[in-house]
């Protein structure tokens, strides 16, 4: 699913199955007819535990435009494991406009602010190789907005 998926990150099978394995309150996926058409992974930050850090988001192609990626976030922020979050953080690049599309309308659904900064930066952390990733965050959640754009 991944792979299928540019510009993510290809993680090892063995660190996708790690994640699903440890972090399996973390993980969604989406199926349509027997088939995976969605997945996002995330983990709570150690140095952050009120916030959910969503690591990867990856819809397939026939998924496309159907609010599947809102769906999951939603459904992973409504279980129990995510009771206490009260702020979701991913990190974007400048040109992904299809991610700052989704966490943009997440943070309208919410009512709750989206703040960005920049936070690995091409030259400092990259060495030129790699856009700057900005910090996007938004929060504080109401939980009940998420509750009630579910569906």
């Amino acid at each position: 699913m991944i792979a299928a998926c540019p510009p993510l990150d290809r993680n090892s099978r063995y660190c996708n199955l790690l994640q699903c394995a440890h972090f399996a309150g973390n993980c969604i996926v989406a199926e349509k007819a027997g088939r995976i058409v969605g997945w996002v992974s995330g983990y709570r930050p150690p140095s952050d535990p009120d916030a959910f850090f969503v690591w990867q988001v990856a819809v397939s192609a026939e998924g496309r435009g159907k609010q599947i990626a809102r769906r999951m976030i939603s459904a992973l922020l409504a279980r129990p494991e995510q009771r206490d979050t009260t702020h979701l953080i991913t990190t974007i690049t400048d040109d992904n406009e299809a991610s700052w599309r989704l966490f943009r309308g997440l943070a309208r659904d919410w009512r709750a602010p989206l703040e960005r900064k920049a936070f690995f930066e091409r030259e400092t952390h990259f060495a030129g190789a790699h856009a700057t990733e900005f910090l996007a965050r938004i929060g504080p959640i109401d939980r009940q907005t998420i509750h009630e754009k579910r569906g």
